[in-house]
């Protein structure tokens, strides 16, 4: 807890993929997320991949910004994600060169980086020839 009573996270990357994570186990449409630039560009890929149905920012520009993100199903209670795997964490971060970038899930899942190019794809990363921190998986 902070001055202020808020809540602190010492992790928002893995606070938005649990909040993912959970959301789906219950089979909700949607889940809510504090914003951030790397959240919001996590969600972009995300989005762009297809695992979810695409998001909205609420608030933004103020200090309690949020986003909604639509999750997507196949079926009924069948998510498009089947797991969501932290990689680097603020006491273990795990770096690769663009020739150790992973294949996840027989090449099915995604690996999310951040670069010095921004955060992208592990594949987008391997064609731009760049290497960097290992953020998630996603399958």
């Amino acid at each position: 807890w902070d001055k202020e009573g808020k809540f602190m996270i010492t992790d928002p990357i893995a606070d938005m993929l649990t909040r993912i994570r959970n959301a789906l186990m219950v089979g909700k449409n949607s889940v809510n997320v504090p914003v951030s630039k790397i959240k919001l560009d996590i969600a972009k890929i995300l989005d762009e991949e297809g695992f979810v149905d695409g998001f909205e920012l609420k608030n933004d520009g103020t200090h309690d910004a949020s986003m909604d993100i639509n999750l997507h199903y196949w079926g009924k209670n069948d998510p498009v994600i089947n797991g969501l795997k932290r990689v680097s964490k603020p006491g273990l971060r795990v770096y690769v060169t663009k020739d150790e970038i992973p294949y996840v899930y027989g090449k099915r899942g995604l690996a999310v980086l951040s670069t010095n190019q921004g955060v992208m794809t592990g594949s987008n990363a391997r064609g731009k020839g760049v290497g960097g921190e290992v953020l998630f998986y996603v399958w």
